[in-house]
């Protein structure tokens, strides 16, 4: 693992692996400690739930912590372009930044949502590309414009540990909100359970589709893993589902134009999961989300506070499942480190 960029990079026995670590910390068990290892945070982009689990999990794992805000606190505005003429209010350019980073730390970890008004900027990931280029250390993806793989091995992690089957049906089911949001959470979402092997439904209003570069990956993985996909504009399609998954985004058709946004989602506020659609999915279904959520606009208090939600437990297991990812990361590190020193020493006696 040369860093974490996106859950699908991974094999499927590795995310597997990976998650029973995690269940393993969830039930105790204490993970290998890196004295005098360094792990840095960067966060352009709020967080809540990620920020508190990566700092609790650096502490398990005895990392030393280099903690860095974005967004005019502190950390000078970044450039990205390559040949740009820095005359504007851009200060540091991502290449010094993340090289010097990568001279501080043994492992960096990035969080950078989209931006949402230039779809093709989008869509290149400028800023967790432009740290994996010029950084020198393995990157982790905190959540970028295209991913956030983390949550998608933390609901890997909460569906094994609910037991829910490789062919169970899972429900992707969009959401009424107020503004659009990024597609980062539910392009892995979607890509988990199909490299799960999971039965998938896509369920969005129309203009509401995935971008293809995300539906083409899925697929992908439905491919190999023999799960399967299919897309609707049914939202009461949750019938016989193990999980139904809630979560809004914005529409690419009113990419960076929130006035056609505004018009398009008018008519949608019945896009709300409420008792009735857990009812019609079954007695077995459960809901998740990856949290924060707007209540009564995305999801009603009757099922974020019922039986059948397991958001709190899910929101858990992105501390198990990070520990477990980092705890492989560095004993990689550590790996490479002994390989290194081993051949340096056969140089050293070699005439």
């Amino acid at each position: 693992m040369n860093g974490f960029y996106h859950l699908g990079e991974l094999s499927t026995s590795t995310v597997e692996r990976l998650a029973q670590r995690a269940l393993e910390f969830r039930r105790g068990v204490q993970p290998v400690r890196f004295a005098g290892r360094g792990l840095g945070l960067f966060f352009l982009s709020p967080s809540l739930r990620t920020q508190a689990s990566f700092q609790r999990a650096a502490a398990k794992l005895g990392l030393d912590l280099v903690q860095l805000q974005g967004g005019g606190n502190g950390v000078w505005q970044l450039e990205l372009a390559d040949g740009a003429v820095m005359n504007g209010t851009s200060v540091e350019h991502v290449r010094e930044a993340a090289a010097v980073l990568g001279r501080f730390v043994d492992v960096l970890a990035i969080r950078a949502f989209s931006g949402g008004q230039d779809l093709a900027l989008d869509l290149s990931d400028p800023i967790v590309n432009g740290f994996r280029r010029f950084a020198g250390v393995p990157i982790v993806n905190m959540e970028s414009a295209l991913w956030h793989p983390c949550q998608a091995l933390a609901d890997w992690t909460t569906l094994d540990m609910l037991g829910v089957g490789r062919r169970a049906k899972f429900v992707l089911t969009w959401a009424n909100h107020p503004k659009p949001l990024p597609h980062a959470v539910p392009n892995s979402t979607l890509a988990m359970a199909l490299q799960r092997g999971m039965d998938v439904v896509l369920a969005r209003p129309d203009g509401y589709d995935l971008h293809p570069h995300a539906m083409a990956e899925a697929k992908r993985l439905a491919t190999e893993s023999g799960g399967r996909l299919t897309v609707t504009n049914d939202r009461n399609a949750v019938e016989g589902a193990a999980v139904v998954y809630a979560k809004s985004w914005g529409s690419l058709e009113a990419w960076g134009d929130l006035a056609k946004e505004q018009r398009m989602r008018a008519s949608l506020a019945n896009w709300c999961v409420d008792g009735e659609l857990m009812r019609r999915a079954g007695p077995s279904a459960r809901f998740m989300h990856c949290l924060p959520v707007r209540r009564n606009v995305v999801v009603k208090d009757e099922v974020l506070d019922g039986p059948t939600s397991v958001v709190i437990d899910q929101a858990e297991n992105r501390l198990h499942a990070q520990t477990a990812l980092l705890e492989r990361l560095f004993l990689e590190l550590e790996t490479q480190s002994k390989a290194r020193k081993s051949s340096m020493e056969l140089e050293e006696v070699r005439p």
